[in-house]
């Protein structure tokens, strides 16, 4: 099934403009339950309570607060609210075009593959542009009330948008406690290094995959038709070797036998 466009824009470079549509690079497979009595297995639903007097609250009211960390609330009204979001825009404004380097990976976020909405050669002429200059685009853009800041740059010949992270959700490598430990000797940096050497190899995809979701869908069809419960087998777990050299020996060892 063709993929479904989720988003139309126009990507602003200066006085450019390509009319683009938006698709989703990934989608969400995760197992979604439905939560049932367990008396007569009807759907139940949530609700908001008074954890005081314990009576349903509807949701007419209620009211948004934000709760500081000594305990101190500020009421907020939905008026407010929407007062403080941007305005709606189309546009997906060029800021920059960047060498690829300086956005780190860590920053990024959801991507979005982006095609052509009608002006085709405005959009390939955009791809030749920026394949040519090897460089990534920063970008900025509303989508759905909520301002983002994202990477544009090329996978494959395709355009792909990313969405990036806010500096203050990202955790700089400064903040963190550099490790220690005794220093390696060269025996073991040399097993160490035979130990990646065999492990090296080509990137497969196929290895990338949710197997406690293929379980459970597994069992589900078991059980719609009838079926008994699966036997699970349980991984079984090793206690960590804190001998550096005996362990890096069982590893070469254990590489070997099945090489």
């Amino acid at each position: 099934m063709a993929a479904r466009a989720i988003w139309k824009a126009v990507i602003q470079c200066g006085k450019y403009q390509v009319p683009v549509k938006l698709y989703s690079a990934i989608e969400d497979r995760n197992i979604h339950f439905r939560i049932l009595s367990r008396k007569d297995k009807q759907p139940v639903k949530g609700a908001m309570v008074n954890p005081e007097t314990g009576k349903i609250v509807p949701h007419d009211k209620t009211r948004r607060a934000y709760v500081a960390e000594n305990g101190d609330r500020a009421i907020l009204e939905t008026t407010e609210l929407d007062a403080l979001e941007p305005e709606p825009s189309r546009n997906i404004e060029t800021i920059a075009f960047l060498p690829a380097e300086q956005i780190n990976h860590r920053w990024y976020d959801r991507p979005y593959y982006l095609g052509p909405d009608g002006n085709s050669k405005a959009y390939f002429a955009f791809i030749e542009a920026i394949e040519s200059s090897a460089m990534h685009g920063l970008m900025r853009w509303v989508m759905r009330g909520k301002m983002y800041m994202g990477a544009l740059r090329l996978h494959q010949g395709y355009p792909v948008l990313i969405t990036l992270k806010h500096a203050d959700e990202v955790v700089a490598i400064e903040d963190l406690v550099a490790p220690g430990g005794a220093d390696l000797n060269p025996k073991e940096l040399e097993m160490a290094r035979q130990l990646i050497g065999m492990l090296e190899d080509e990137l497969e995809l196929s290895a990338f995959h949710d197997a406690y979701r293929e379980q459970v869908l597994k069992l589900v069809e078991s059980k719609a038709k009838g079926g008994p419960r699966l036997k699970l087998v349980k991984p079984s777990s090793k206690k960590p070797n804190d001998d550096l050299g005996s362990a890096l020996q069982a590893s070469l060892k254990s590489l070997k036998k099945s090489a």
